[in-house]
């Protein structure tokens, strides 16, 4: 069968309302046509000790899928969890959305890490498609739909190690991988992915700086190239910052996207803002685009920004969907 660049990303989405319907009644995010969800991403501040806290947030905020990260999964499943060490603090003069420096380990910290890593190692090789199943079955209990994974590859990952991720996606059934990673990644990845049959979609940054990342229009097209099933997971924020419209690259690519991740950033490199609609990211422009042209894609939901004082990551979130659904209306 011939399938055109339209027909691969609607092939990618299809089945999902299908594939929940013996399970729960979902909960329905679906705005005038288009798919709201979020990326667990959004929920690590919750995730630990009780990674269901994040099932939790999905349903107390309304959100009937989910785009989970591979760490998550893991959690959920119930891998040994690794050594979790306090960040340095924050320079006095940082900015407040400034990233934190890396911790600096002691060697006792770095022997406990090594320790943690080779017991997860050890418990990933006792996973298999039942595995995921059962994370999947949380999820679907609960009214939420897992329709991505999201698995970061890193340049220093074995070809087993790239094979795990597909085979966790396959075992939750997710339509897709999203992946942050670099070009050389991405050529490596494309064919897997054109093997398992399954759509990738890189995510992008603003580091336009580095022609190893996704980030220039350029990088786009390259990945693209490297294999059939390489798409773009397009992270509308981002995309601005780096001083690209997201509204025309939707309209010419739509048929590669996996999702959006929706956030509000600054052009010119700028920052994360807590209200969304007072940043430059074209969000209501986008969201209208997808309502217009019925695209199947979901748009997802990722909150980085530093949380005020005084407010949560649930208050956040439920202020961040109930501007989506503003910008819908």
């Amino acid at each position: 069968m011939n399938i055109n660049r339209r027909d691969l990303g609607r092939l990618a989405f299809a089945s999902v309302p299908l594939a929940h319907a013996l399970g729960a009644t979902r909960i329905n995010s679906v705005i005038h046509g288009v798919r709201i969800g979020a990326i667990t991403y959004s929920f690590n501040r919750i995730a630990a000790p009780d990674p269901e806290a994040i099932i939790r947030a999905y349903v107390e905020i309304g959100l009937g899928e989910a785009e989970l990260m591979s760490n998550h999964c893991e959690a959920l499943a119930g891998a040994p969890p690794m050594p979790a060490f306090r960040p340095a603090p924050r320079p006095p003069a940082a900015a407040p959305d400034a990233p934190r420096p890396r911790p600096q380990l002691t060697p006792e910290q770095i022997a406990e890490r090594k320790a943690a890593e080779a017991k997860l190692a050890e418990w990933r090789k006792s996973t298999g498609p039942n595995t995921w199943k059962a994370v999947t079955k949380k999820f679907n209990d609960a009214g939420v739909a897992v329709s991505l994974l999201c698995y970061n590859m890193r340049d220093s990952m074995s070809d087993g190690d790239i094979e795990y991720g597909f085979a966790m996606a396959r075992g939750l059934g997710a339509k897709a991988i999203t992946t942050s990673t670099t070009l050389t990644m991405a050529k490596r990845i494309a064919p897997v992915a054109d093997r398992h049959k399954l759509l990738v979609g890189y995510h992008g940054h603003d580091a336009t700086n580095d022609p190893n990342q996704t980030a220039t229009l350029e990088s786009y097209d390259t990945l693209m190239a490297y294999g059939k099933y390489n798409g773009i997971n397009l992270d509308i924020g981002h995309f601005t910052a780096a001083g690209y419209d997201a509204v025309a690259f939707i309209r010419k690519h739509h048929a590669k996207i996996t999702n959006l991740h929706v956030k509000d950033r600054k052009k010119n490199h700028g920052p994360n803002v807590a209200v969304w609609g007072t940043g430059d990211t074209p969000i209501r422009q986008v969201l209208q685009l997808m309502k217009t042209e019925k695209y199947p894609f979901p748009a997802n939901l990722e909150l980085e920004y530093p949380i005020p004082e005084g407010s949560d990551i649930i208050a956040e979130a439920k202020k961040c969907f109930a501007y989506v659904k503003s910008c819908l209306a």
